[in-house]
């Protein structure tokens, strides 16, 4: 629709030919300014899993439960190597005389000057000469087995019940999103650019459901499991856990001070990416202007630019949120070194077992790695935070007025449209239609022509709705369709645009668009009123035939047939025509002329022209300049008059004049 682009030129990027975002030339969709709190938005996205509250319940207490019986292995592994020790020491006093005790043996050793080893002893609980008790080792290590499997049972639970739960979030939000789409106003889509669009309803959305997917189940299981460790840690020894302690502070200051970079990088990271995709889609779309035009070397040059920032921040986000993974493991290597000093001596006073050492080294690690993980994980929930950011912005955008609740009654058969005084502008300084007025009649065709930013395609996105006028009123049937939803206003009308838009289907799928319920006879009757039938049968599969989203298999001239037919189907009591016949040739335009001639009775038709010897038969001529009608009559009438009509008239069928300083000679 030119006309309305050219309105927007201050607000709207550019547009290249094929229509809103498509074409070489488009503008790039502007990097997000300022994005939200991390804070805040994580928590809006932590709502979206409110309606499975319950199910997250269950996702916390399995997760407890397989946390709670994962920290209790190593403490029972801990017995079964002190048993084995016990088990070693007594055999060292197999040859003592019988009924000699351990206290015994002790005496003896602190006696002889051996009070270090004494002391050692002391936390062992061995019978000498006895050896390894093999049945109570065995019922440990059953016992530790069983736990294990028990624990990996509530986690594959817990892992699919969450699974469940994120599949549900995400389909709540992409119905969301879908919604949102259809309530959003026409400006929004004009300045938004549809490859960024897109990138943020497919990219966003997967980024944000896998960092759900991946965080959550590894967050719920770091925190029990961090919480578990310590009770166990400070049961065995209170000075080995406040050593294992300090990596909590140390761990989150890393943590706070990387994520702060980090997460501009990732904001900037999807931002790239959205104008990368933006680039894709337009080259991809108008891939054949560029080469006609030998732009292949601008395109791949701004290509290699986008794609380039794209790498930079994310190498720089992933880089910089990296290296929180080495800096815990570092951090828990060092805390393991203080464990495993500090325990060493506290064995050799005697104040702790070796199983329980043991223990605690074991939980050490078990403290440490979830740490880490967390650490770790704090570059996924930037990206899917800021992924989120991104998808927040598209639903709290502003939406469409809502219609009337409930909408004015209107005739079914009303077509009498009339403008009273209506004004309207895209830009608060910059008027385009003033005082406008005209009254179409049922069965009557009104042409608008006019240069271009005249004012025509505005003047069909009021009829439409698409916009709402500033002042005035525009009418149907003498009811201001602003009080008419806009459903039932524009189900009463047919739209043909110079732009083609058909989707993947079959050709009868794409002709019923308008009346899915239409029966075989209405769609073919409909076709052989486009001429369509007429090319229909020379395809392979004939109505049958798939087309793509592209509709690469027919050509433009025969897309162009193929919406005509959808609106002759759709039967409308308003038709609108955009340059609807500029794609054929000039024969079949005289056919379809004639078609919508039969097709216009008792229908008011509003047709745009550029070439005006299409629209001598219409009714109604109005002449539009700078959002004023200048002109109004019929062709012959308008000609006579010799004003604006009669210029744009004569500079179409006169030959070009070179500018070459000469005079030109009649």
């Amino acid at each position: 629709m030119s006309d309305t682009k050219t309105t927007q030129t201050q607000t709207a990027p550019r547009r290249g030919p094929g229509g809103p975002g498509r074409g070489p030339g488009a503008g790039m969709g502007a990097p997000v300014q300022k994005a939200q709190n991390f804070g805040p938005s994580a928590k809006r996205l932590l709502g979206m899993l409110r309606p499975d509250a319950l199910s997250l319940i269950f996702v916390v207490l399995m997760g407890a439960v397989s946390v709670a019986l994962n920290v209790v292995g190593p403490k029972l592994l801990g017995q079964a190597t002190n048993v084995v020790v016990a088990g070693f020491i007594s055999m060292q006093f197999k040859d003592v005389p019988a009924g000699v005790t351990k206290a015994q043996i002790i005496d003896q050793l602190q006696a002889s000057g051996q009070g270090q080893v004494a002391d050692m002893l002391r936390t062992v609980d061995f019978t000498p000469g006895a050896g390894i008790d093999f049945g109570r080792l065995g019922v440990i290590i059953g016992s530790v087995l069983a736990i294990y499997l028990i624990s990996a049972v509530f986690m594959w639970l817990q892992g699919r019940i969450l699974n469940i739960v994120v599949q549900r979030a995400m389909h709540r939000i992409r119905m969301m999103i879908e919604e949102k789409v259809h309530k959003l106003p026409l400006s929004y889509y004009d300045r938004m650019q549809r490859g960024e669009l897109l990138s943020r309803v497919t990219n966003d959305v997967d980024n944000i459901g896998q960092t759900l997917q991946q965080s959550m189940s590894q967050v719920v299981i770091s925190l029990l499991t961090v919480v578990g460790v310590l009770v166990m840690m400070f049961s065995i020894s209170w000075v080995l856990a406040i050593i294992a302690l300090v990596a909590i502070p140390i761990t989150i200051l890393v943590t706070v001070l990387v994520a702060r970079r980090s997460q501009k990088l990732f904001i900037a990271q999807w931002a790239a990416t959205g104008v990368l995709n933006a680039r894709v889609e337009e080259t991809y779309s108008g891939h054949a202007i560029v080469k006609v035009f030998g732009h292949q070397r601008e395109v791949e040059s701004g290509f290699r630019a986008e794609n380039d920032a794209v790498y930079r921040a994310s190498f720089g986000a992933q880089f910089v949120s990296g290296v929180i993974m080495p800096a815990m493991m570092f951090v828990g290597n060092l805390v393991y070194v203080a464990i495993a000093v500090v325990g060493g001596i506290r064995i050799a006073s005697g104040l702790i077992s070796v199983g329980d050492v043991q223990a605690f080294i074991q939980y050490s690690r078990q403290f440490t790695q979830p740490l880490s993980q967390l650490g770790s994980m704090a570059n996924l929930l930037q990206s899917g935070v800021a992924s989120a950011e991104r998808v927040f912005e598209l639903l709290d955008e502003p939406e469409e007025t809502p219609d009337a609740d409930p909408g004015a009654a209107v005739p079914a058969d009303a077509s009498h449209l009339a403008f009273d005084d209506v004004a309207f502008q895209y830009l608060p300084d910059k008027p385009l239609i003033s005082e406008l007025s005209l009254s179409a009649s049922p069965g009557s065709t009104v042409a608008i022509v006019g240069p271009t930013g005249a004012g025509k395609t505005t003047l069909v996105n009021l009829i439409m709705r698409f916009y709402d006028v500033d002042s005035g009123r525009i009418t149907l049937d003498g009811v201001d369709t602003r009080t008419m939803t806009r459903a039932d206003l524009r189900a009463r009308t047919g739209m043909v645009l110079q732009d083609t838009w058909l989707f993947a289907g079959t050709i009868r799928e794409n002709i019923a668009y308008g009346r899915p319920d239409a029966t075989e006879d209405e769609i073919v009757d409909a076709a052989t009123a486009a001429y369509v039938d007429r090319f229909v049968h020379a395809l392979p599969d004939g109505y049958d035939t798939m087309l793509d989203d592209e509709a690469t298999n027919l050509s433009v001239e025969e897309r162009q047939l193929v919406t005509i037919a959808r609106a002759f189907l759709a039967d409308p009591r308003i038709l609108i025509l955009d340059e609807a016949t500029s794609s054929v040739d000039t024969r079949t335009e005289l056919l379809i002329q004639r078609a919508m001639s039969n097709l216009r009775v008792d229908r008011t038709s509003f047709v745009i022209a550029h070439r005006l010897s299409t629209i001598r038969d219409a009714d109604l001529i109005l002449v539009m300049e700078d959002g004023h009608i200048v002109e109004q009559g019929a062709h012959d009438e308008l000609l006579a008059a010799r004003g604006a009509y009669w210029r744009l008239y004569n500079a179409q069928f006169e030959a070009p004049v070179l500018d070459t300083g000469v005079e030109a000679v009649n």
